[in-house]
């Protein structure tokens, strides 16, 4: 069975030691003071010219001053209820460097010129120092292939006790945060119904598309069958500035043969291409690429560009959090200087052939009180041909409110 791959970097560190304190006075002066721990190692900082440095649990962290003022948790700088900051971030000066510093078991104290004093729990620094956030996900994430992913069994909801039970929801949107793709069973055929399931995790993203689409294709004709033809792998609206998040497909009826969907995971594949061949991954990270929709028609007139790199990443720990992947509705490439192109294809020529893998190709029969939830940011799905008569209805969900109701449910997103 494959190993799954389980990219999860706990933001978390080691406590210090129960009994150990720092205690150390500063001055002005650039001279560089240290500060230890009497009877251990664990826990050190000192005083540079331009930041605090400071070594706990195992991780050499460095804090701006200024940094270090204006994220003061005290309450006449910091609102806890509303978890919004007070301070008047242009009011500090930015030269400012404490007068007075100690550390005990868990805190460091910094005293200021002005006389106030700002407390930082040790682990809060740790979390959220750059040093921290470099080793960190922002959003745990399993990478998988078809394999991988069948092998894990994923359950998905039940539709009554994901509409009753806060904790169906909470596994539903565990599954979806992990893998991309969650499915909700039960749920009645009907247009109504599914908008009430995606109600449940999300509110609807209305776009020039509508609110909830239903769309039914008939391809049989008395004796003969036609044959609509499949459709490559993709994210959808590419050529928005920020795609949609998450996409929902609901197949309410189908009298014919084929048309499974198929599901692939962008970011298995664009971590392949990253681990055999880094630069490639660079390239496809950092160059912008145009992605554009125009429609002329009497009753609708759209044009539509999305601008951005195939591959997104986080600038501080080069974490994946968005492909843009649509080979028919990418733009003319005039992004790009002449000497970088034909370098560019090859990376997307590397990327194209991991996505194009067989064993990387989810396969689902998608039936009607199976409802499928896809992270656009993520999965790319197509579909095979199909005959006869087939009704499928759907809608887009932001992806903000997604991650709100997994972040109140206590997941991390």
């Amino acid at each position: 069975m494959a190993l799954i791959r389980l990219l999860t970097r706990l933001s978390g560190y080691v406590h210090l030691k129960q009994g150990l304190e720092c205690l150390g006075a500063s001055s002005q002066s650039t001279r560089l003071q240290q500060h230890t721990a009497a009877h251990s190692s664990s826990c050190n900082y000192q005083l540079l010219p331009d930041c605090l440095e400071l070594s706990y649990g195992g991780l050499v962290m460095h804090f701006d001053y200024v940094w270090l003022r204006d994220h003061c948790r005290s309450a006449s700088c910091y609102n806890s209820k509303t978890h919004q900051r007070n301070l008047d971030t242009a009011s500090i000066d930015l030269n400012i460097r404490p007068s007075k510093s100690r550390v005990d078991e868990n805190t460091l104290f910094l005293t200021w010129p002005d006389g106030h004093i700002t407390r930082y729990n040790l682990t809060w620094l740790a979390q959220n120092s750059y040093e921290g956030q470099k080793r960190s996900a922002m959003q745990p994430r399993i990478l998988w292939s078809a394999d991988i992913y069948s092998s894990a069994q994923v359950p998905s909801a039940s539709w009554d006790k994901f509409m009753s039970c806060d904790e169906e929801l909470k596994n539903f949107l565990n599954n979806f945060l992990l893998y991309g793709i969650a499915f909700v069973e039960g749920v009645p055929p009907t247009l109504e119904a599914t908008e009430t399931a995606t109600q449940r995790v999300s509110l609807i993203r209305e776009t020039m598309y509508g609110r909830m689409w239903n769309f039914t294709s008939d391809f049989s004709r008395g004796d003969t069958a036609y044959t609509k033809l499949a459709l490559d792998r993709h994210t959808d609206t590419s050529y928005f500035q920020e795609p949609c998040g998450i996409q929902v497909f609901h197949c309410l009826r189908h009298e014919g043969t084929g048309g499974r969907t198929l599901l692939v995971d962008a970011f298995h594949a664009a971590d392949a291409v990253l681990q055999r061949t880094p630069e490639n991954f660079e390239l496809l990270s950092h160059v912008p690429i145009k992605h554009e929709y125009v429609e002329n028609l009497s009753e609708h007139r759209n044009h539509m560009i999305g601008i951005g790199p195939v591959i997104n990443v986080y600038p501080w720990n080069n974490e994946v959090y968005m492909i843009r992947y649509n080979n028919y509705d990418r733009s003319v490439i005039n992004t790009v200087p002449h000497d970088v192109v034909r370098r560019w294809y090859t990376a997307h020529r590397q990327l194209t052939a991991e996505l194009r893998r067989p064993d990387n190709e989810l396969w689902v029969k998608l039936k009607p009180g199976k409802v499928l939830f896809i992270d656009n940011w993520r999965v790319l799905h197509g579909r095979e041909s199909f005959t006869g008569l087939r009704q499928l209805c759907g809608c887009y969900l932001t992806r903000d409110d997604v991650l709100n109701t997994a972040r109140s449910l206590g997941l991390q997103a």
